[in-house]
């Protein structure tokens, strides 16, 4: 067990920790949170040794083995493979016993040693371990310094994870991963049997691991048993008690539901949009826990929109020496929210790309909307940023007719109030340099969004806010995003990148991981990705009984259909309704003492017809089901 007993921490001037405490028990599994800049950080550097505390006591096992993910990594002539192996010192040990040996007797001893740490195993666990964060077979023997930042940190974290542990600490393990290898991360974590304490800014994925949750708040450690949905919840709870955030709450709480209302008018797939109702009315559910969040900003859109904004035809996408995604065929049109599916090396990048013009068609044509406006944020999109800069001077460049109090106030929205707006970005923390990056898209009023992933040193709250300002976005959205919550919450469909096709993906986040687990298995896949070209050939029917089956059909799912039209002509009309009671209840004069009983009806009204479209909406959904099941 660790114990925190009254510990106090201190770095310069500030206090991260005053007479915390704080128990972990073996084998938890904890996900710690809070603020950028909370000590989140400074807490691991604790546990593992580098700082002592200036109060207080921190007891932990004498002989407790500690991994941790080391943040950066120096160019090294070593292959990937055995950088890897080295994070088990132990195996090294014994693999320099045995090749310097000086008689049979002590190489007796060493290979006894071996067996006894299953040593034999290690290259292969290895390379599973390596295969899984994303690294393919030829990767195993390139030097580390080949690699980028964002692979060589991939390279730390299969480091830690070899290591043999009793603790295990993870800051950010998922930042620089892709969906797939955050996915294979999950299940390798829920299998480890030592105590791990771990910081991530991705809500799912402490969902999918944490059992307990550790918010840094006000120089405390406070537990919450759970995972991060269930603090949320606990936290909403405390809020909601406090009359002097209420305002705010409703304020949040109508936002999400105004989105709602928009996404259920368009609903045209009944999985997909049982799925997506579930998470908003989720969100509704927590968002008190996120009304002090200090980040709150919108996507403006530009005014004029073309139908398609943004279309390629029959085009070759890739580079010059290969070609990626052959005789590409897609259209964005005004509305559209996608999310970006495909294993790691696909295309998804290749594809966001060449809309973007960054790489060139190799073939066919590419056409843009006369109103199409192209907000871009790429993945390496904090390396343009000008660091010699102020974050309202690169605003005023990019329109040099805003004014000095505009700039402000629009950086505001992303965290630099007051004078942070006027301060040199060169030494800002990446998540602030992120949230720059973002403002700078957003400033320039898009109408089409096409995001790379964003969310990359983003902490939990700027997510939050992100989701919000992208679900308020009136344009066209197109994103990649290995944050599930992200996905979930702001678009409507999704595009599978994979086998070289751009192809609809009819499903949710769950079809998918069941997508890439059969893919993995190298079993077919038709059922979860209906390829958008290559019909299939039906065996020969004759014409004549074809045509009796297909009239039977139609008159056995008739009444089902019946029943649909009905439903949607009653969600419409019910729509219509509650739209005129809302538009009603704008009115300030109904808010005076003299026009309550007026006020109590309309609300009375307004609850029951959300009542009865939320019933009617099932019904629709379930009806939809039973056609696309029987067709």
């Amino acid at each position: 067990m660790i114990e925190f007993n009254q510990v106090s921490l201190q770095r310069g001037t500030n206090f991260l920790l005053e007479k915390a405490s704080l128990r972990i028990h073996d084998g938890q599994k904890l996900a710690l949170i809070g603020p950028n800049g909370a000590g989140k950080s400074s807490l691991f550097a604790l546990l593992n040794g580098e700082l002592t505390v200036d109060g207080g006591d921190l007891n932990m096992p004498a002989k407790w083995r500690i991994a941790h993910m080391k943040q950066e990594v120096e160019a090294s002539d070593r292959c990937a493979l055995d950088y890897a192996i080295d994070g088990d010192a132990r195996y090294r040990e014994i693999e320099a016993g045995m090749a310097n040996a000086s008689d049979d007797n002590e190489l007796t001893r060493w290979m006894d040693a071996m067996d006894e740490h299953q040593g034999y195993q290690i290259p292969v666990k290895a390379e599973q371990l390596l295969h899984g964060l994303g690294f393919s077979q030829a990767d195993l023997k390139r030097s580390v310094k080949d690699f980028s930042g964002g692979w060589r940190i991939r390279l730390n974290l299969a480091q830690a994870l070899m290591m043999p542990s009793d603790l295990l600490l993870l800051d950010e393990p998922t930042n620089h991963l892709d969906l797939e290898a955050t996915l294979w991360l999950e299940g390798w974590l829920k299998k480890y049997p030592g105590t791990l304490l771990f910081i991530s800014h991705d809500r799912d994925f402490i969902d999918s691991v944490a059992d307990h949750i550790v918010h840094l708040h006000n120089r405390e450690l406070v537990v919450y048993p759970g995972n991060y949905s269930a603090y949320e919840r606990i936290r909403a709870e405390k809020l909601a008690q406090q009359q002097t955030v209420y305002e705010k709450q409703q304020e949040r709480v109508a936002e999400i539901e105004k989105f709602v209302a928009r996404f259920r008018a368009k609903a045209s797939k009944a999985k997909q949009a049982q799925s997506r109702l579930k998470e908003l009315q989720r969100m509704e559910l927590i968002a008190p826990a996120h009304v002090d969040s200090p980040f709150r900003f919108e996507f403006p859109c530009y005014e004029k929109m073309s139908t398609p904004l943004l279309a390629i035809d029959n085009a070759d996408l890739g580079y010059a020496d290969r070609t990626i995604l052959p005789q590409v065929k897609i259209s964005i049109v005004p509305g559209h929210r996608i999310g970006l599916l495909g294993p790691n090396g696909a295309g998804k990048s290749t594809l966001l790309k060449t809309l973007c013009e960054e790489v060139p068609l190799l073939a066919g044509e590419r056409s843009t909307g006369e109103h199409c406006h192209i907000g871009y944020f790429a993945q390496h999109q904090l390396e343009s940023l000008d660091v010699k800069a102020t974050g309202a001077l690169i605003l005023q460049r990019l329109r040099p007719t805003a004014s000095e109090q505009e700039i402000r106030n629009f950086l505001g929205g992303f965290g630099f109030h007051g004078d942070k707006a006027l301060e040199v970005i060169e030494p800002f923390s990446g998540g602030e340099k992120a949230r720059m990056a973002l403002a700078c898209v957003a400033w320039m009023k898009p109408n089409l969004l096409i995001l790379d992933e964003p969310t990359n040193h983003l902490d939990i709250e700027m997510r939050e806010a992100l989701a919000l300002a992208l679900q308020n976005f009136e344009g066209a959205i197109l994103i990649v995003s290995h944050d599930r919550h992200l996905l979930k919450s702001t678009v409507d469909e999704y595009w599978l990148v994979d086998h070289g096709k751009v192809q609809s993906f009819d499903g949710d986040l769950d079809d998918y991981h069941d997508y890439l687990n059969k893919r993995e298995a190298n079993t077919p896949t038709a059922e979860c990705a209906a390829p958008a070209t290559n019909e299939v050939k039906q065996p020969a029917v004759d014409r004549k009984e074809q045509k009796r089956i297909e009239a039977e059909k139609r008159q056995r799912l008739a009444p089902i259909r019946k029943q649909q039209q009905a439903a949607e002509k009653k969600m419409e009309k019910l729509q219509s309704e509650l739209a005129n009671i809302e538009e009603t209840m704008g009115d300030s004069g109904l808010y005076d003492a003299s026009r309550k009983d007026e006020l109590n009806t309309l609300i009375q009204q307004q609850g029951k017809l959300k009542t009865e479209l939320e019933e009617i909406e099932m019904e629709w959904m379930d009806l939809t089901e039973q056609l696309e099941a029987a067709e």
